[in-house]
């Protein structure tokens, strides 16, 4: 056989092996479609997978198709270019991550490393990832994340204690209980979102500052967060917002700047140009005195178009701003000397 036949076999070996890893079952056709083959050369190929020792198995029914079982005696795992440079990159982001898999990852990696072709592993080795205050130094164990996941996913109540900031730890406290629906990463800390009972509330806990407790409560019917899109949920949280992703105290200005100057330092607020030193400026705070501040560091004339709240705050904004400067206002009484 030409070696460009033969290596064009293994090729297409690896790739169906691939696709039989990716989901549980795949009719033959699809196999033939996706491999660019006639179900003739799939049959084959399987009999050449079931050779080498990979429990492939045919799937009757309507469609037909192949299924590839787990089990103690699976040989190891195959991956293509593509596969292998992916968990090459998973493996060194997950060393920065602060999940408390720093070490086991890194030497995952240099197993991974040792066996990749020269050429992939140049590309791999090209990948420099830097953590700048990693999970906020908060680093959290892989048997905790694990551990919280496991309740989530089988709908388990969860028995905890928690530390808060700035109280001390009272281990005479009885444990916190919260139904778990979402583990999440956000901003380097991770989260668990869940729903008190007690409180009848949601809750979105610190799983750095989580003690479990053993064993899990009862189980519990999951219910969608608020939205039924967690990721704006959360955001709509640490926004201080009960309801809607938006900031509770939302404003509008127009600075004495042109927009070029405004617009990188604002996140997510409206930035329009009005002229060549003039910004309208549409942002948003947890209270009025923080957007007011906030306003402020722009260092230029400001117009507030509204609310009477946001003047109302820079008023008071001015006041405290004169007090702290030692500013004698009009109308107030002088201290006695």
């Amino acid at each position: 056989m030409p070696i460009a036949s033969s290596t064009t076999t293994s090729s297409r070996l690896l790739a169906l092996l691939s696709l039989l890893q990716a989901r549980r079952d795949w009719p033959g056709e699809r196999l033939a479609e996706r491999l660019g083959v006639s179900e003739r050369t799939v049959r084959r190929d399987v009999d050449r997978l079931r050779e080498l020792g990979y429990p492939v198995q045919a799937v009757r029914g309507p469609e037909g198709g192949y299924r590839l079982e787990a089990g103690s005696e699976l040989p190891p795992l195959l991956f293509d270019d593509e596969q292998a440079v992916a968990l090459a990159v998973a493996l060194r982001s997950a060393v920065v991550t602060g999940a408390g898999i720093e070490e086991a990852a890194a030497r995952a990696l240099a197993t991974v490393r040792q066996v990749l072709p020269s050429r992939l592993r140049q590309r791999v080795d090209a990948l420099d990832v830097t953590a700048v205050d990693p999970a906020g130094n908060a680093h959290v164990g892989a048997d905790v994340l694990l551990a919280l996941s496991a309740a989530v996913r089988s709908a388990e109540e969860l028995r905890f204690d928690y530390r808060s900031p700035g109280r001390a730890d009272d281990e005479a406290r009885p444990a916190r209980r919260v139904q778990p629906h979402h583990l999440v990463v956000r901003h380097g800390h991770w989260y668990l979102v869940g729903w008190s009972a007690e409180h009848e509330d949601w809750r979105v806990l610190r799983v750095d500052r989580m003690t479990l407790r053993v064993p899990n409560g009862p189980r519990f019917t999951p219910r969608p967060v608020p939205g039924g899109d967690v990721t704006a949920f959360l955001s709509a949280r640490f926004k201080g917002s009960e309801g809607a992703d938006r900031w509770p105290c939302q404003g509008e200005v127009i600075l004495a700047l042109p927009a070029e100057r405004v617009a990188p330092f604002v996140a997510d607020g409206v930035v329009e140009p009005l002229g060549p030193d003039r910004t309208r400026l549409v942002a948003g705070s947890w209270t009025w005195a923080a957007l007011a501040a906030t306003l402020a560091r722009f260092d230029a004339e400001i117009e507030v178009v509204g609310p009477a709240e946001l003047r109302h705050a820079f008023a008071d904004l001015s006041r405290r701003a004169a007090r702290a400067a030692g500013v004698q206002r009009p109308g107030a009484s002088s201290p006695v000397g």
